[in-house]
């Protein structure tokens, strides 16, 4: 009994061994982006939001004297979702209701009294979902052990796994409804167009045969 329990405990350790593996293997949705903001500029970056999904957002900007650079984030409607000045280092987590996509911009101001100064190296970090969840913060607070840690990101990443299956199912679904309403549309504009060919086509003949009666061409 004591040898069957024990090799039931080694294949649970290698199962859970082999999916943390598997983990490490899968590409993380962590992106990092550096680019450089000249004065007197405003760069936006376009990013697609799932409803309720966390997004946050690390960023660093290099030292230039004279000039302010602010942080907005709206989305396709307007509405400002968040919005600081004057930033040069610091974090953001924003979220949404609906799917949309989220302008990320940063706008640089000259202030007076300063000469042209060189642009501003802008370094952002930005991640989504489940790689925003800080699991070592958990685990130094003695919240959740090393083992408890590992299964509970196994258990976000499939929780992750499959709402983006039933995205990708919900996006599917809706193309194929679009492609359906384009063809139904296309067929009955085919029939209208058919219908007044037709009638142009009666018009015509009509027409000429009157035409050739006024001018007793035919009986």
């Amino acid at each position: 009994m004591n040898l069957n329990s024990g090799g039931h405990k080694m294949a649970n350790l290698n199962l859970i061994v082999n999916l943390m593996f598997i983990i490490c293997l899968m590409p993380l949705s962590i992106q990092c982006l550096r680019f450089h903001l000249q004065p007197n500029t405003k760069r936006c970056l376009k990013e697609e939001m799932r409803k309720d999904v966390l997004v946050t957002g690390d960023y660093q900007l290099s030292d230039s004297p004279g000039v302010r650079t602010d942080l907005l984030i709206t989305d396709t409607k307007g509405h400002t979702a968040l919005s600081r000045e004057s930033i040069d280092k610091g974090k953001f987590a924003v979220n949404s209701d609906e799917d949309d996509i989220f302008d990320f911009c940063f706008i640089s101001y000259l202030q007076t009294g300063h000469s042209m100064p060189a642009a501003r190296e802008v370094h952002l970090e930005m991640k989504h979902g489940v790689e925003t969840k800080n699991y070592e913060q958990l685990a130094s607070v003695g919240k959740l052990k090393p083992m408890e840690m590992e299964l509970q990101k196994l258990e976000d990443l499939s929780a992750s796994i499959v709402s983006d299956f039933n995205y990708m199912k919900k996006r599917e679904q809706e193309m194929r409804d679009t492609n359906e309403s384009t063809n139904n549309r296309i067929f009955y504009l085919s029939i209208f167009s058919m219908l007044c060919l037709l009638g142009l086509a009666i018009w015509q003949v009509i027409y000429l045969r009157q035409f050739f009666k006024a001018k007793k061409l035919i009986d």
